[in-house]
């Protein structure tokens, strides 16, 4: 049984580290574009992208080879210090907390721009134990540096035990700021069979039933519909709901195909209906795409104001286009009209669309 007091939850761990969050802001993430700091040709793309997503994440850990790890660290406190990011915040993955390269991430990145840095993304997340460690270790190294602000922590689900323990992994710290759910890794750890990365698979459907043949028996040879199935509709979903108890923001991870772009906006998609606030980008083209589909259309928009303005103080019921709208409907409604306002914020050509929308 643990004694220690809820109070405590929000106490610094480190003497002189900045005072925990009691809320995590909602500042939109739709795409969190990956990079390689140590990949010429992406460093010299970071700074006409600033401003066109709303994350920029310096990747280093899978992506990265071994004997480019000390590059791309270094490479990413380069363009930290040279770049202004403006709107676009900047997140890291560090190595894995089982790697040889993770504390030298921690060591040298937070000292030197630690002030810059919104968010670590920490892989294959197994228990609240792994944030534990993170959480301390940053509360250390922000004392020592003088930040002021507390650095945010993001974890991803990659193996079966951190998709069992999801809610005690976003529960774990005030510096938990969301999760994204990591496909491949998972899909390996639990011993799936599939080599896709991210999406779903022509495996695993649901075929329509035999119609009957002049016999009265079925024809199983007869032409069939078939539905292709989302393989990771149960770990969004459970990943959605740990994260809206705990206050913080779930995320689609990444679809590997590239190439399939209305495969991609379809996944992505689903996410958005599920709960999801973004997901990550590893090509600009996917950008596009993420931005799009993590913004409420103009005709949920609409819709969304009209009841809003018809439900008046959200007591009681009335009827719009033939169709009963009550207190339940005004609360769905105000998610997509926070939603676009927070989006408005950042994203002028996006305020010029909502903005001239016309409520009869």
């Amino acid at each position: 049984m643990s004694l220690k007091s809820p109070k405590a939850f929000f106490a610094p761990l480190a003497v002189g580290a900045p005072q925990p969050l009691r809320e995590i802001p909602a500042r939109p993430s739709r795409a969190i574009h990956f990079f390689d700091p140590s990949n010429p040709k992406m460093v010299d793309k970071i700074p006409q992208m600033v401003g066109t997503v709303d994350v920029l994440l310096g990747n280093l850990e899978d992506a990265v080879k071994a004997d480019k790890k000390i590059d791309a660290r270094n490479g990413l406190i380069e363009i930290a210090k040279n770049t202004d990011f403006g709107p676009t915040q900047l997140w890291t993955r560090i190595n894995s907390l089982d790697s040889p390269w993770v504390l030298d991430d921690l060591n040298e990145l937070i000292p030197a721009i630690g002030q810059k840095l919104d968010v670590v993304m920490v892989p294959k997340v197994q228990g609240p134990e792994d944030i534990h460690y993170i959480d301390r270790i940053l509360a250390q190294l922000e004392a020592k540096a003088g930040i002021t602000k507390p650095i945010l922590v993001h974890a991803i689900l990659e193996t079966a035990r951190g998709v069992a323990e999801v809610e005690a992994i976003a529960l774990a710290s005030p510096r938990m700021q969301g999760i994204s759910l990591g496909p491949a890794d998972l899909a390996a750890d639990r011993k799936m069979k599939t080599t896709r990365v991210g999406g779903g698979h022509p495996g695993y459907l649901v075929r329509q039933d035999a119609p009957k043949g002049a016999d009265g028996t079925a024809d199983i040879h007869a032409a069939r519909a078939i539905f292709q199935q989302d393989l990771w509709h149960y770990t969004i979903a459970k990943m959605v709901d740990a994260c809206a108890a705990a206050g913080i923001y779930p995320y689609y991870g990444p679809f590997g195909d590239i190439t399939d772009v209305v495969a991609c906006e379809d996944q992505f998609r689903n996410a958005f209906l599920l709960g999801c606030v973004g997901t990550w980008s590893l090509h600009p083209k996917q950008i596009e795409i993420a931005n799009r589909v993590f913004s409420p259309s103009v005709e949920d928009i609409k819709h969304a104001r009209r009841v809003v303005a018809a439900m008046g103080d959200g007591t009681g019921a009335v009827m719009l286009d033939g169709k009963m709208e009550d207190d339940a409907s005004l609360k769905q409604c105000l998610v997509l009209v926070k939603l676009a306002e927070e989006l408005a914020a950042i994203d002028p050509a996006l305020k010029a669309t909502y903005d001239a929308i016309e409520v009869d």
